[in-house]
């Protein structure tokens, strides 16, 4: 059993990581790129806008907290 916890802990740690936010904002651009498209909307170009937009987010609040 806790190989299974330990496994859960790692996915849990490598997909999350320090900042809640951006793994939240990812799983959402990937649900909404993945309902557009089958819509038939491109859009591609959505995710990596969303994760540049977090990831710089995310950065200036470290930076700035750091002061």
């Amino acid at each position: 059993m806790t190989y299974i916890v330990a496994f859960g802990r790692f996915w849990y740690d490598f997909v999350v990581g320090d900042d809640w936010t951006i793994a939240a904002a990812v799983i959402g651009a990937l649900a909404v790129v993945a309902l557009l498209t089958h819509a038939h909307v491109t859009s591609w170009w959505l995710l990596p806008v969303v994760v540049i937009v977090f990831l710089s987010t995310s950065l200036w609040r470290r930076l700035r907290a750091a002061g």
